[in-house]
């Protein structure tokens, strides 16, 4: 039960990369190693065995991030808070 999370974080690692090049290797200890493999390389290892939360942050943050998904009311809201920021700097100078 445990790999699960890391098992899926490995999951969005390939659909990320839209390959399926990503893998992880499970240690005696409990600990995670991710993996990658490409035709015609040996297994490659991309960090040292690591405690699952630390794992799952790494595995996470590795690899092509998808961009984040943003509003027309964010982007209108972002805009606001930039003018109101330039609005009361200019009248403290």
């Amino acid at each position: 039960m445990r790999s699960t999370r890391a098992a899926s974080a490995i999951e969005r690692l390939n659909n990320r990369a839209e390959t399926r090049q990503y893998s992880m290797l499970r240690t005696s200890d409990e600990r995670f190693i991710l993996t990658r493999r490409e035709a015609g390389h040996p297994m490659e290892k991309l960090n040292e065995a690591l405690e699952l939360d630390e794992f799952v942050a790494f595995v996470n943050a590795y690899g092509p991030q998808k961009p984040r998904r943003v509003s027309k009311l964010d982007v209108q809201f972002e805009k606001n808070m930039r003018n109101k920021k330039t609005e009361e700097g200019g009248g403290q100078e």
